[in-house]
């Protein structure tokens, strides 16, 4: 399992949570292709609209990736973007501010946002759990892929 932050602002997120699927890098297919099933994804969102100026800085949401290939979804008027269904968990919004210090992509660097311009990388362990935490996920509520297995403590240890 895998780990993976995705850059998308708050309104595009909100759309997929309640769709029930993920997209990034304005719906490129080749960054899909790198999450696999299982894979934990977090959202963050810069701003609240795509393009908008005020800055939000916040963790949206959090979920497993559903197996299976990313797929287009005409959204009409010509873009057509690839997505991958996401098991969301329930989950409170939280500021990356207060956590910059405890995340190995962030701690002690001063650029810290330099990763987040990719739309999509990687996330050690550490900082999934931290921020996991932080978004106030209960582990006993975490359903994955529609088998309605509890995840073990062992492999969520928070």
């Amino acid at each position: 399992m895998q780990s993976w932050i995705a850059v998308v602002c708050a309104e595009h997120v909100a759309r997929g949570k309640a769709g029930g699927f993920m997209q990034v890098c304005h719906g490129k297919v080749g960054p899909l292709k790198r999450i696999q099933g299982g894979d934990v994804v977090v959202y963050y969102s810069p701003t609240t609209v795509m393009g908008g100026k005020e800055k939000l800085q916040t963790f949206t949401a959090i979920g497993v990736v559903r197996a299976g290939e990313p797929y287009p979804f005409d959204m009409e008027g010509g873009f057509v973007p690839y997505r991958k269904d996401v098991d969301w968990w329930p989950a409170e919004p939280v500021p990356i501010q207060p956590l910059l210090e405890q995340l190995d992509f962030s701690k002690g660097i001063r650029n810290w946002g330099a990763p987040l311009r990719f739309g999509l990388f990687a996330i050690s362990e550490h900082d999934r759990q931290i921020i996991a935490r932080a978004m106030g996920v209960d582990r006993a509520a975490i359903i994955i892929n529609d088998v309605s297995m509890i995840v073990d403590q062992a492999v969520f240890p928070f």
